[in-house]
């Protein structure tokens, strides 16, 4: 199963909370068709355009899972990245997505779920894909970018640092428990509260690049 993001307004005035229904395709992609992705910044993040404006290497294998509308991707591919993959489960978002990028030979589109996806990637940028996931499936998710990443691949972005008072998504959590689930199968290169969060996010995430060993 894969899913990505922060609750709209709505559910919660509803009092309908989503980890009650199933994270599907079908949900995300009635986010997406409602125009209710209250999780969109609207913009690059401010702490992935950072971190993408540092990377030499336009070759880079990267993957953006659970991407949404994927400003980081074009941000890459305007910073003249050549193999960028990105991937969601919602039918709806991804239609637009190609059409988007129906001219760029320089971006793979993908529609499925992140944990039945395949390739090797040197970097998978992180952002809102995480958060999103039913806690229960976090263990998965390390195994899978474990598998995904190549040797010395890194995993790089923002994890929420902090707890929510709705039920999720989105999921948080902090620093001291994440770091045991990384541990087994990543070299921490940062691992730090971040500096430069989006305003209405500040003081509230982490940054991290981690490494495969």
């Amino acid at each position: 199963m894969e899913n990505k993001a922060v609750p709209n307004s709505n559910d919660e005035k509803s009092g309908v909370h989503t980890s009650a229904l199933a994270l599907d395709e079908t949900y995300w992609n009635s986010q997406y068709k409602a125009n209710t992705t209250g999780w969109d910044l609207g913009e690059v993040s401010p702490p992935l355009k950072a971190y993408i404006d540092q990377l030499t290497n336009k070759n880079l294998r990267i993957l953006i899972p659970g991407c949404g509308n994927t400003y980081e991707a074009a941000y890459l591919l305007q910073q003249g990245f050549t193999n960028v993959t990105v991937i969601d489960i919602a039918p709806a978002l991804v239609a637009q997505l190609k059409d988007k990028f129906a001219s760029n030979p320089n971006i793979n589109i993908t529609l499925g779920d992140f944990f039945e996806h395949t390739g090797v990637y040197d970097l998978v940028l992180e952002q809102t894909f995480f958060c999103a996931l039913n806690p229960a499936l976090r263990i998965d998710y390390f195994a899978k970018m474990n598998e995904l990443l190549a040797p010395n691949g890194k995993l790089a972005g923002v994890l929420f640092n902090r707890a929510f008072e709705q039920h999720g998504p989105p999921f948080g959590g902090n620093k001291d428990q994440y770091k045991p689930m990384f541990e087994k199968d990543f070299d921490f290169k940062t691992f730090q509260l971040c500096h430069n969060s989006f305003s209405k996010r500040a003081g509230t995430e982490l940054f991290i690049i981690l490494v495969k060993n």
